[in-house]
């Protein structure tokens, strides 16, 4: 229990620091549901009980609105994609879906890559996600379809649901970079005694090589990192590419024995609070010009108007000042198929409204990554996420069956 308290507390403290770091917005949460409560309480109170017909009206109301809500016979097909830190998301938007009466399926039964996700629904085998990481996925949007038209010309980005929410890096050993002020992948891709260092200890030692661990096929990060190999010509480095859960294993095995290593990860997630900036791990900065320009793939475009912008990190977490990560912040989003948004406008109404705050999904990682992780822990995680948002789940349920 106090390991579990311990994380959950480190969590909340590095997500806090990584989203101020990555935007700076603080419009990303939903709003205060306490607020709607007790204004409605103070409301009952001054009524008292001195209206039953009004509840009665309002009863009827009720049943009259849940017999005609707009998704009643619309059955919706949706996928998740195969990254845990994602699951609950899709758990949410399913069951708000359901709350306005469309069938939607279990999306743990439909479990995805981005890189067949996105076929899938530009041909309409599937409705939507809330998945996608922008600008990475928009790659996937170039993709052929049997049509002879290409996934972009079939689906369209839906809503806000975590602007800026998704930071992306590189971490390597606080040790090194106590002993390295100023540390950049750019120095340890060019220092003989960085590589050796380096190549020491990692999946193929003495090639002289260094072997970051990167991320698996498929999931776009993979073809950026490599991108940014070439572009940044850091032709002493290459990604290992292994099952991402085992390879933050590796790293932390490592971190324990005073090993380097090189590892890509991501928030909100659970896996900082193993590899913990500024604890035993540091976020490793590149040089500016190593950020992506789009000059290669127009879609890997790290950069704001041309010009890298670094992340708002200091000293205590980040190897160099300023913090070049070498990702722009993600924004985390849906991703839907055109036909399906046009038929049930309910459905794209509810999408463009919902808005989940990364600390909401940072917490829930921990847990998952706690033990919760069964598909009734995740859909238990989502209706707990929706009953303490209610007041504003209300609102965009209303909305939504307004639009329909």
């Amino acid at each position: 229990m106090k390991s579990m308290t311990k994380s959950l507390w480190l969590a909340l403290l590095v997500v806090f620091a990584l989203f101020a770091a990555a935007c700076g917005d603080d419009d990303d949460s939903t709003s205060d549901t306490s607020a709607p409560a007790d204004d409605a309480a103070a409301e009952e109170e001054d009524h008292g009980d001195d209206d039953h017909g009004d509840d009665d009206d309002h009863d009827h109301d009720e049943e009259e609105a849940a017999a005609s809500l707009p998704g009643e016979g619309v059955s919706v097909t949706m996928a998740r994609a195969n990254w845990s830190t994602g699951y609950m998301q899709a758990a949410i938007y399913k069951a708000l879906l359901e709350e306005l009466g469309y069938e939607v399926n279990e999306p743990a039964d439909l479990e995805l890559p981005p890189s067949n996700f996105f076929t899938a629904l530009g041909e309409g085998e599937v409705d939507f996600w809330a998945n996608s990481w922008y600008p990475g996925h928009s790659s996937w949007w170039n993709n052929e379809l049997t049509d002879g038209s290409i996934v972009g010309d079939k689906i369209s980005v839906v809503g806000e649901e975590m602007m800026a929410g998704g930071l992306q890096g590189f971490l390597t050993n606080k040790s090194i970079v106590d002993e390295n002020p100023g540390l950049t992948l750019d120095q340890i891709a060019s220092s003989p005694d960085m590589i050796a260092m380096y190549d020491a200890s990692d999946s193929s030692p003495g090639d002289g090589i260094v072997q970051i661990l990167g991320c698996p096929e498929d999931w776009t990060c993979d073809d950026i990192i490599n991108e940014n190999i070439e572009f940044a010509g850091w032709d002493t480095m290459e990604q290992t590419k292994a099952g991402y859960d085992a390879m933050v294993a590796e790293a932390v095995g490592r971190a324990a024995d005073g090993l380097p290593f090189i590892i890509y990860t991501w928030t909100p997630s659970a896996y900082v609070t193993q590899l913990i900036p500024g604890d035993n791990a540091m976020w490793l900065a590149m040089e500016a010009d190593s950020v992506l320009d789009g000059s290669i793939t127009p879609e890997f475009d790290q950069r704001v108007d041309g010009v890298a912008v670094p992340a708002a990190l200091g000293t205590d977490t980040c190897s160099a000042d300023p913090c070049h990560l070498g990702w722009v912040a993600a924004d985390i989003q849906v991703s839907a198929n055109n036909e399906f948004l046009a038929a049930n406008p309910a459905a794209e109404a509810l999408l463009e409204q919902v808005k989940i705050s990364v600390i909401d999904v940072a917490l829930q990682n921990v847990l998952y990554d706690g033990g919760q992780n069964t598909t009734e822990d995740v859909n238990g995680h989502a209706a707990d996420w929706i009953a303490a948002n209610r007041a504003q789940v209300d609102e965009w349920i209303a909305t939504a069956i307004a639009a329909g």
